[in-house]
């Protein structure tokens, strides 16, 4: 069996496409933005936030979760999620080594 087109990339730079991917959809960014706005939540509380129904935000946590942007704890019937920090920082030092790159060099 071949390589799959995900082995011909290092670890990382799987990993920020995965991350990358994750992001790339506005009711995601709108999740995320909540989440950071009241610190944690049920996810009622977001399908309250969002002109979605439950199953569809549900959908797009469990895609947040995947990457591992966002995380989750059971607390009885509910699941309260919260922004994985660690995710965050990987991003932010990401695109502030992109931006060092491209302040220190001349470009067109």
């Amino acid at each position: 069996m071949g390589a799959s087109k995900t082995d011909h990339f290092t670890d990382k730079q799987n990993q920020i496409a995965m991350i990358a991917k994750a992001l790339g959809h506005p009711a995601r960014i709108a999740i995320i933005e909540y989440l950071l706005k009241v610190d944690t939540c049920i996810c009622g509380d977001i399908v309250n936030e969002l002109p979605l129904a439950q199953p569809t935000v549900s959908q797009h946590l469990k895609e947040l979760k995947n990457a591992g942007i966002i995380k989750g704890n059971i607390e009885g019937n509910a699941i309260c999620y919260c922004i994985d920090e660690k995710t965050l920082t990987i991003i932010k030092d990401y695109f502030s080594k992109i931006i060092l790159t491209l302040t220190d060099q001349k470009c067109c």
